[in-house]
């Protein structure tokens, strides 16, 4: 069997007539992601791409259409998820491009897609409420919705947790954020109450668990890290736990089409700075690494424009002396 050569790697033995295959190319360059969260996504959409080109097809052979054939599974998906996937190719395409891997751009026809902008997108803390107290849900899926908006993380920083990054006493978790830095994220008393609860007494291993065992062996075989040693389960995967919530959530939506992960940390922000919460005291909430981009997940809008106008008006000051 030829060695699959990387330019830089030593003792690799180059073969001109396959070339470096698609699959060891996507093994290296999720090796290459330092940080978690990322990783995790990426790997998603590149499994696909290892499936649908085969393990065995040359990287360089790698065609616009077969891009194409990975993103046919989101067309239908909102503009986020759309372009969260076509970023996980873009990225491989730039760091095969780097290591001379692949001299054109497979992902040149693919476009970003714009989201529709929508006013409400921060869910009412009375449905939140419903939604989190109903019975009907499962405890797993309780404890990963109040987490989510107690603490205002991303759903993936959430979902890569383990159990060893937990301090219950302290309430907060240590993640990896989107740029590799280690942060900490703090929850309230309801998450606090039912943590322990989901727990039940593991000490290692994902926090949140797949219903089923993790293949043992195969292309969906999950790394050692995202297997709980106990059980068996893998780790709750992020499409999963997103089809979960919008499922459980499309009956309180008005529009009826349930709300996504990503809206229960844009509500918590939106409600802290209702609450009067200033700029700064968001951002080390949200660990936005600047301020300015806490615009997209804090829109106040009509009503607190005329509350702030209504309280500054000098006739009024007037007349309550």
């Amino acid at each position: 069997m030829p060695v699959v050569a990387f330019p830089g790697q030593p003792g690799s033995i180059p073969d001109p007539a396959t070339g470096a295959t698609t699959a060891v190319a996507v093994e290296r360059f999720l090796d290459s992601v330092t940080a978690a969260t990322t990783r995790a996504s990426y790997a998603e959409t590149l499994a696909r791409l290892t499936a649908g080109a085969g393990p065995t097809h040359p990287i360089a052979a790698l065609t616009p259409e077969d891009y194409a054939a990975v993103m046919d599974r989101w067309k239908t998906a909102a503009a986020a998820t759309w372009n969260r996937h076509l970023s996980a190719l873009v990225s491989f395409t730039t760091w095969a491009q780097r290591q001379d891997l692949l001299a054109t751009n497979p992902a040149r026809r693919l476009q970003r897609r714009k989201p529709a902008r929508r006013d409400d997108r921060a869910i009412p803390r009375t449905r939140l409420e419903t939604l989190f107290t109903d019975p009907a849900h499962a405890l797993r899926e309780q404890v990963l919705w109040r987490l989510l908006y107690d603490t205002a993380a991303r759903a993936e920083e959430i979902l890569t947790l383990n159990v060893e990054d937990l301090d219950l006493d302290f309430r907060r978790a240590r993640v990896v954020s989107k740029g590799g830095a280690i942060e900490y994220v703090h929850w309230a008393t309801p998450t606090a109450r039912l943590l322990p609860r989901l727990l039940t007494g593991r000490t290692t291993g994902p926090v949140f668990l797949a219903d089923r065992r993790a293949p043992a062996s195969g292309p969906r075989t999950r790394a050692a890290a995202d297997i709980d040693p106990t059980t068996g389960r893998g780790r709750l995967s992020y499409p999963r736990a997103q089809y979960l919530f919008k499922t459980a959530s499309a009956q309180l939506d008005p529009h009826r089409q349930g709300w996504t992960l990503h809206q229960l940390r844009h509500s918590a922000l939106q409600h802290l700075a209702q609450a009067g919460r200033t700029a700064p005291e968001l951002q080390a909430k949200s660990r936005h690494q600047h301020l300015a981009s806490l615009g997209r997940y804090v829109r106040l809008g009509e009503e607190t424009s005329a509350r702030i106008t209504a309280e500054h008006d000098p006739a009024a000051r007037r007349r309550k002396r």
